[in-house]
């Protein structure tokens, strides 16, 4: 559910129920608190930002989130009323001043402790705590930190950043962040910043954060021109693996907000391409190869930017091909799952491209996919994402599923499709691929159905709905009378 369309309910009224249920009904601290708790959720109540707490379990002033947000709160007011001015003064030009420098130096100290225990506390999304962070002044707190935090000190800001990005969890706090100008003090502080990686790293999480399921915030960044921004870091820090780089352009490129019925994500993507970010990410991708941790990242970014035929040829022209390919064999030698998906949904995306699909099968693109699937035959998640490539690469070219059937792709289906009988995801893939490698080749037909074909892709529209369409245009693609039975 749309945490914007949640019931909610006040921390008083929490509180009253509770002392409800052991004042008139006589439970005893941990019954009443478990029954308001029952009651509450029975009637759809969002309880995330509640602090669950009875006298004599756990009081609200013990809670370690308002803990340490009232005293973040203290130390931030202390700063900005004195504490930040003694800081860029020289440091004592008198014992006064001395003293002052030293206790506000001694703040920003606890600042950053405090800003850790935050942060820690509200990296589980599913403990609720960045909604208890969110509902008492959090977000409107730390934006206030990270846009009044002196150039001198980067540690407390690059900690309030990251503690941002821990908050920002749900609509609320994304809203707020919204509201207080969040994304300008944030891209104000990336631009001062740009050569300090710590702190560009703490904010780009934050944009990641912010933009992740919200058009809205997207679109601010957008009008920013964050587009700018990011391209010219990728092309400044081409040495460097910065994941929340690259994390942040798919954030920004990912249509992931269900309360808009069309989102511009496909417009930012052409943005992106137009001043050449998709060349800066392959670049980046030539350099992260043997980087696991950066590569599926940077490989993630490069396939949320490839929305068109255009920006797919340009990718593939520019050497993109030879480059994906290279990772993909590469992912394989390394025995790396996680990196053969994502440079495969790359590749796939690529491949979409017409005139990709032969210079993909020139280069050795289906052996390698065929070596791929030999060592990860135990996986049917890549053996799905290979399938979906030879799909790709097979629509509307007999050609090219002559050449997958030669390559062993056959082979590949049938014997996944028999290992992996219960992966319903795999096997309606491998029923699309069937019905592209036939659909325009009648001799892949007799050599499909001689090798058994025709049992599995019955057996998988039998077991599985969600293939009964899929497995049927492959059955009469393969010039079956009885396709529809």
């Amino acid at each position: 559910m749309d945490s914007s369309k949640k019931v909610h309910i006040s921390q008083q009224a929490f509180d009253s129920l509770v002392r409800e249920n052991m004042e008139d009904l006589g439970m005893d601290p941990q019954e009443a608190l478990q029954d308001a708790i029952d009651t509450l959720k029975l009637q759809g109540v969002d309880l995330s930002a509640i602090i669950k707490w009875a006298p004599g379990v756990c009081g609200a002033n013990e809670n370690p989130v308002i803990q340490a947000l009232d005293n973040l709160k203290e130390i931030f007011t202390r700063l900005s009323s004195s504490g930040f001015e003694a800081i860029t003064l020289a440091k004592g030009s008198d014992e006064c001043g001395f003293e002052k420098f030293i206790a506000s130096a001694a703040d920003l100290e606890e600042m950053v402790e405090l800003l850790g225990k935050l942060h820690s506390l509200c990296c589980d999304e599913k403990l609720g705590n960045a909604s208890i962070v969110t509902r008492n002044g959090g977000v409107e707190l730390l934006v206030s930190i990270c846009s009044d935090l002196i150039p001198e000190y980067e540690r407390p800001l690059s900690s309030a950043l990251r503690t941002l990005s821990s908050v920002l969890h749900d609509f609320q706090g994304k809203e707020i962040f919204r509201k207080t100008d969040g994304p300008k003090a944030l891209m104000d502080i990336l631009k001062k910043y740009s050569q300090n990686i710590s702190i560009l790293d703490g904010g780009l999480a934050v944009v990641t954060a912010a933009a992740t399921g919200n058009e809205i915030l997207k679109e601010s960044f957008m009008d920013l021109k964050i587009d700018e921004f990011l391209t010219q870091l990728l092309r400044s820090l081409t040495n460097y693996g910065m994941p929340s780089l690259y994390d942040a352009i798919r954030a920004l490129l990912t249509a992931d907000d269900g309360r808009v019925l069309a989102s511009q994500v496909y417009g930012y993507a052409r943005r992106f391409a137009k001043i050449g970010a998709h060349s800066s990410l392959l670049d980046s991708l030539r350099q992260e190869r043997l980087k696991s941790s950066s590569l599926i990242f940077a490989a993630t970014a490069l396939r949320t930017i490839a929305v068109n035929d255009e920006i797919c040829r340009s990718i593939a022209e520019s050497g993109g091909l030879d480059v994906v390919l290279q990772c993909i064999d590469d992912s394989g030698a390394r025995n790396d799952k996680a990196v053969a998906k994502a440079c495969c949904t790359l590749l796939c995306k690529l491949a979409g491209s017409d005139s990709n699909k032969s210079c993909t099968i020139q280069k050795g693109g289906l052996n390698i996919l065929i070596k791929l699937s030999s060592r990860f035959s135990d996986d049917p998640s890549i053996l799905l994402e290979i399938m979906s490539i030879v799909c790709a690469l097979s629509l509307r070219s007999p050609e090219n599923a002559s050449a997958a059937i030669e390559a062993g792709v056959g082979d590949v289906a049938i014997e996944a499709m028999q290992k992996f009988p219960a992966a319903h995801q795999m096997q309606r893939q491998a029923c699309l691929m069937i019905r592209n490698l036939v659909a325009r080749n009648h001799e892949n037909r007799s050599i499909l159905l001689n090798n058994g074909i025709e049992t599995l892709v019955r057996k998988a529209k039998e077991n599985h709905e969600s293939c009964k369409d899929a497995a049927t245009a492959a059955l009469r693609d393969l010039g079956l009378d009885n396709y529809n039975v």
